[in-house]
């Protein structure tokens, strides 16, 4: 039963991920994470009422293309190696050639935490001086932050948040799907 659920979930990763598409898809997402980090680091003084702002950028970018990047060397690794027609046989130990060592594992795992994190500081860093004055006031000059960069901090942010609902929402119609359909074949 779960040798049978494992080796589906594997063939159809391993399709998304040597998929063409989905490695041009992650290279236009290597955009955002880049954008972060060069916003962060042009505005890092230009925020006094939130100093953590364009650091959230900064790191968030620079930890966020580092994932990124690592998902674009694994999606190469497994074309690669899907490209040149590896026989699977069912009793090898290694059944899945393209399977990540756990080292790579506990990478990606700890690097996906941080970003989760650094998600959840970025939003209370951000929306804890909602709106604050664009231009510095004349009696509290250090009372402000620079539109461009709170309001791609807010733009970062609500990316993020839609791209998080349809992560869920997809792993949740894909996950009631397969249920729906394990059951019917129980039948």
């Amino acid at each position: 039963m779960t040798a049978g659920l494992e080796k589906a979930c594997h063939r159809c990763i391993s399709k998304i991920a040597s998929n063409a598409y989905f490695i041009f898809g992650l290279l236009a997402f290597l955009a955002l994470p880049l954008s972060m980090t060069f916003t962060g680091m042009k505005f890092l003084e230009d925020c006094p009422v939130q100093p953590l702002i364009p650091l959230y950028l900064l790191v968030g970018g620079v930890i966020g293309s580092l994932k990124v990047t690592l998902l674009l060397y694994d999606s190469t690794r497994m074309r690669q190696l899907l490209s040149k027609s590896v026989v699977i046989d069912d009793d090898d130990d290694d059944e899945y050639p393209w399977r990540q060592n756990a080292h790579k594992y506990y990478i990606h795992l700890t690097l996906s935490l941080f970003l989760f994190l650094w998600f959840i500081l970025g939003n209370y860093w951000v929306f804890s001086v909602f709106l604050p004055n664009f231009i510095p006031p004349f009696h509290q000059p250090q009372d402000y932050c620079d539109k461009t960069l709170y309001i791609f901090a807010v733009g970062v942010l609500i990316i993020s948040h839609t791209v998080l609902f349809l992560l869920i929402f997809c792993s949740c119609c894909i996950y009631c799907f397969s249920r729906q359909r394990y059951s019917s074949e129980e039948d």
